[in-house]
C-alpha cells in the first residue's frame, strides 16, 4: 500500500490524493484487496487500470483505489471436435483464444498479435489502457470493436467473491456500453478472452474504414498486410493527438464524448450535412403461425436510429480546435475537437468546466446532448 495520486496514474494527468492506493500485480492480491475495500461499505472503492479513461476531481479521494497491474497472455486449449462420420473431414479452425489479465496494456496485445499474425484487432492499435477496461467500454475504432472478438472475461464478482466466467453474451454489449459499464454486473475483471484468427499469409480483415481505407491506398473491403494497418491506424490516431506521446494534444482521455445516437426522424431535422450512420437492425423476416393456437409474434418494428458526429456538432456549435474558457488550463486538443486536453497543470475541476460548456453550446445550437466517455470521479456534468 502506498501514497499516491490520481494525476500520477491517469493519462489526463488530473486528480487528488487517494486515501489508500493499492497496486495488484497478481490474482490472489487483486482479490484480496478486493475483498478487504469491499467490506469497508462506508468507503469509496475505484478500480483503475491504464487510468486511460478516468477524469477525477484535485480534491483528495476519501477511499481506495486498486489498480490492477496482473501480467500475462496465454493460449487456451481448443474445443474438441464433435464426432463425425466416417470419411468426413472436420472444418477447418483458423481461430485461436487468447486468455489475457487484465493489468496487460491493451496496445501491447494489439502488437503482439499482429507479430504473430493474429487478426481481428489490428485496427484496435494505439488505444491506451489496460486489457481488462475494453470490454467495459466495449471499445472500437476504425471499423472494429472488442465486441467482434470477445469470447468472455473471467469476473470477480462483487456480491459473492467467487470467480465466475461470464460469456460475452451476459455483457450485453453496445456503443462504449457494457452490463458492467452499466452496473448490472458487478467485479472485477481479473481476464479477458478473445478468438482471433490465424492469417496464413499475414493480411488483416478486410479493411471496414473509409478513413483507414484511404490512408492505406486501397478500396473497402480490401486485405492488406496487419504490420501496414497497424503503422496506419497509429499515425491516423497521432495525427489526432490520440496516442500516448510527448506531444500536449495526447494529455488527455481521448474521445471525450460518444457519439449521439438519436431517432432517424430527429436527425432528419439536423443539417444535412452532419455526417451520420444508420445503426439499427436490418428488418427480419418473421413467419406468421398457421395454428391459431399459437401465439401471433409481434410485428411491431424498431425505431430507426442514426449516429451523429459528436466531432461534427462541437465544430459546428462555434468551439474550434484549441479553444479553451478565459484563465482555463483545459483547451480543447488544437488537432481534433472531441479531445478536451490537460494544457499543463489543469484541474478535475477546469476539464469538468470546458466539458459541461461544450455540452451547453451542442444542446443550445442543435438540441443534442453530448455524453461524456471517461468515468467521472468525484466531478458531475
Amino acid at each position: 500500500m502506498s501514497s499516491r495520486t490520481l494525476a500520477e496514474a491517469t493519462t489526463m494527468r488530473v486528480g487528488g490524493e487517494a486515501q489508500r492506493w493499492i497496486d495488484a500485480a497478481t490474482r490472489e492480491e487483486v482479490a484480496a484487496a478486493y475483498a478487504e475495500a469491499l467490506a469497508d461499505d462506508h468507503e469509496p472503492l475505484l478500480l483503475l487500470g491504464g487510468g486511460s479513461n478516468t477524469v477525477a476531481s484535485s480534491e483528495p479521494f476519501e477511499g481506495t483505489v486498486l489498480r490492477v497491474a496482473t501480467r500475462g497472455i496465454r493460449t487456451l486449449p481448443a474445443a474438441p471436435t464433435p464426432h463425425r462420420p466416417a470419411g468426413e473431414e472436420p472444418p477447418v479452425d483458423d481461430s485461436v483464444v487468447l486468455r489475457i489479465e487484465a493489468g496487460e496494456p491493451w496496445d501491447e496485445v494489439v502488437a503482439r498479435a499482429v507479430a504473430d499474425g493474429l487478426t481481428g484487432i489490428e485496427a484496435l492499435s494505439g488505444i491506451p489502457g489496460s486489457t481488462g477496461a475494453a470490454p467495459i467500454q466495449n471499445i472500437g475504432a476504425y471499423g472494429q470493436e472488442i465486441a467482434s472478438t470477445l469470447v468472455g472475461i473471467e469476473l470477480l464478482e462483487a456480491e459473492t467473491l467467487e470467480l465466475r466466467e461470464v460469456p460475452a453474451s451476459e455483457l450485453r454489449l453496445g456503443y462504449r456500453d457494457s452490463a458492467i459499464k452499466r452496473g448490472i454486473l458487478q467485479g472485477v475483471v481479473l481476464s479477458v478472452d478473445l478468438r482471433l484468427r490465424r492469417s496464413p499469409d499475414g493480411r488483416s480483415q478486410p479493411v471496414a474504414y473509409q478513413q483507414l481505407a484511404t490512408a492505406l491506398g486501397v478500396e473497402l473491403g480490401t486485405r492488406v498486410p496487419l504490420t501496414d494497418v497497424r503503422d496506419s491506424v497509429l499515425a491516423l490516431r497521432g495525427s489526432k493527438g490520440m496516442v500516448l506521446s510527448e506531444d500536449p494534444d495526447s494529455v488527455s482521455a481521448g474521445s471525450f464524448f460518444t457519439n449521439p445516437i438519436v431517432s432517424a426522424r430527429f436527425a432528419s431535422q439536423l443539417p444535412k450535412e452532419l455526417p451520420s450512420w444508420s445503426v439499427s437492425p436490418e428488418p427480419q423476416a418473421t413467419v406468421l403461425p398457421l395454428d391459431p393456437d399459437t401465439p401471433v409474434p409481434s410485428l411491431e418494428r424498431p425505431v430507426p436510429r442514426v449516429k451523429l458526429s459528436a466531432a461534427w456538432l462541437i465544430e459546428h456549435s462555434g468551439i474550434s480546435r484549441g479553444f479553451s474558457l478565459p484563465g482555463s488550463r483545459a483547451a480543447i486538443s488544437s488537432k481534433h475537437t472531441l479531445a478536451l486536453t490537460n494544457r499543463g497543470g489543469a484541474t478535475g475541476e477546469e476539464i469538468a468546466e470546458l466539458a459541461r460548456f461544450v455540452q451547453a453550446r451542442v444542446e443550445n445550437q442543435f438540441g443534442v446532448h453530448l455524453v461524456p466517455e471517461p468515468v467521472m470521479v468525484g466531478l458531475t456534468l
